[in-house]
């Protein structure tokens, strides 16, 4: 195991230009979002837009392109390959728990519970807002938006990085060393180093978007409950809170701190959703769910492929592009960490375990939390939209869950969950951030623990930034400019991967 080779991890050092030329964009980027927010906010808007309108195709081909070519990979040939000749580093529940819970983080509370707003005023296809044909298709296109497309983008670079760390044994887990097929010796060299910094900064960027979702809500849940305004500097409070405790679980490493947290936090999620289900209007959320599944299968390839020429509505720029981008953004980082959990499965259980589990596990919260909301908008119980519409969309979901049963405490314990959504996606972060920069990792050692701690903290620099230039829109901006650079490493990383492939005997 993992964590029982602890009194080697100290020996691990850093790669000087991969973890300097990080904090370096890291700075360069935050420090004028800070000294000249106003300024900012309004070029950010702008560069929003052009990526958008450049490269909104782009981003849903390459959705496709993933899609399918994972898997084929894991039904080719080519699925028998295992990751390395040991038996599983973890039991498939450990392992499915720390992959969702990483993969997820906050984020996933607070979009399970409000998305299906901003598509019934704002619905796809030209629908008449709040007709019964928006309400059906604002109760699936969160899951569409978090289901197998997503976890494809996670599952291609978990492959291509294992399969070069696992079988070829090089032991370095950076997305460079997985593109060495096609960029050769230049894959050690100056570009390599760009590719992983890339990476480092998008990590960073997508990061600061979850957390940047994940500090309003909980400062929200606090205000609802014992009346503290949700203030600038009880978001900052609540983030510095979450980065002690993962940073203590990401100190313990991967055995001991991660998988204990990830493992912990999923059966709390589990707890907290059939509570929902059967204490919330359990037949109108199984209908709607049975109904939203129905629909999202016949109209997949509809969504996956619609760009909106006629109307330019911008729905599919500011939804599903978004979502896109974010999941590229993240992807790498999620295949690093994948890979390093993944010793001794198969490429096709990789590729099928990573699709199968975070789309269920999405799907779940989706279902039951979105349309127990949407059932209190329809009986005008709580209005999310209203909330949305006054700029407080982070207020609708404490006041939706305030309406369960023991409804206070069930905001304590959905606020709690919230914490540790974000401290099992943010560990797993900078335990992915310090493998990246250190300048070896054996499959069988850790990045030294100051190195993890060190990530753990510059984590929150940039959603601080964030979210002093406020709202949803700068999380969205970061987001897409972070992860424009990457799409060209996807393709590169997919095409060594084949060329591995190709050469390995079978």
């Amino acid at each position: 195991m993992l964590a029982s080779k602890s009194h080697k991890k100290e020996r691990i050092g850093i790669d000087p230009i991969i973890f300097y030329g990080s904090l370096i964009v890291l700075f360069l980027f935050t420090v004028p979002l800070i000294a000249f927010s106003q300024e900012s906010s309004l070029i950010l808007s702008e560069v929003k837009v052009y990526i958008e309108d450049m490269f909104g195709s782009v981003y849903q081909i390459l959705a496709f392109g993933v899609l399918l070519y994972v898997l084929w990979l894991a039904f080719s040939q080519y699925g028998v390959i295992k990751l390395g000749h040991d038996d599983y580093h973890f039991g498939t529940g450990s392992w499915a728990s720390m992959l969702f819970c990483a993969g997820v983080a906050t984020g996933i509370l607070y979009w399970a519970t409000i998305e299906w707003a901003y598509y019934i005023t704002d619905p796809p296809f030209g629908l008449a807002p709040g007709s019964d044909k928006a309400i059906e298709y604002a109760s699936i296109y969160g899951m569409f938006h978090w289901g197998g497309v997503g976890w494809a983008f996670y599952s291609l670079p978990a492959v291509a990085i294992g399969y070069t760390y696992y079988v070829k044994q090089v032991p370095l887990m950076r997305i460079s060393r997985s593109c060495a097929p096609v960029l050769g010796r230049f894959a050690e060299g100056r570009w390599g180093s760009v590719i992983d910094i890339l990476f480092m900064v998008g990590l960073l960027g997508s990061t600061g978007t979850s957390m940047g979702l994940g500090t309003p809500m909980i400062a929200a849940g606090l205000e609802s409950i014992w009346g503290v305004e949700s203030s600038m500097m009880v978001k900052v409070i609540v983030i510095f809170v979450c980065t002690i405790i993962f940073s203590i679980s990401v100190y313990l490493g991967l055995g001991n701190g991660i998988r204990r947290l990830s493992n912990l936090n999923t059966s709390l999620a589990f707890v907290f959703l059939t509570f929902v289900l059967l204490f919330g209007p359990t037949v109108f959320i199984l209908k709607m769910g049975l109904n939203g599944f129905g629909l999202m299968v016949s109209e997949f390839v509809r969504m996956m492929t619609w760009t909106d020429p006629m109307t330019d509505s911008r729905f599919v720029e500011d939804w599903t592009v978004f979502y896109w981008a974010w999941w590229v953004a993240v992807g790498p980082f999620m295949g690093i960490f994948i890979a390093k959990i993944s010793g001794g499965r198969t490429i096709k259980q990789v590729i099928l375990g990573t699709i199968f589990f975070g789309s269920i596990g999405c799907a779940f919260f989706y279902i039951v939390l979105g349309n127990y909301a949407l059932h209190l908008e329809l009986n005008s119980v709580v209005s999310t939209t209203q909330w949305i519409t006054s700029g407080r969309p982070e207020m609708a979901i404490p006041a939706v869950i305030m309406q369960l049963p023991l409804g206070e405490v069930a905001v304590i314990v959905f606020c709690i969950m919230s914490v540790i959504f974000m401290a099992t996606s943010f560990d797993s972060t900078s335990y992915t951030l310090a493998s990246c920069a250190s300048n070896e990792l054996p499959s069988d050692q850790e990045p030294a623990r100051w190195h993890r701690l060190f990530w753990a903290y510059a984590l929150i620099i940039l959603p601080i930034a964030l979210m002093s230039i406020g709202g949803l829109e700068s999380l969205k901006i970061a987001t897409l400019i972070s992860a424009l650079p990457l799409i060209g490493v996807y393709i590169i990383m997919g095409y060594s991967l084949y060329k591995n492939l190709a050469d390995h005997p079978l």
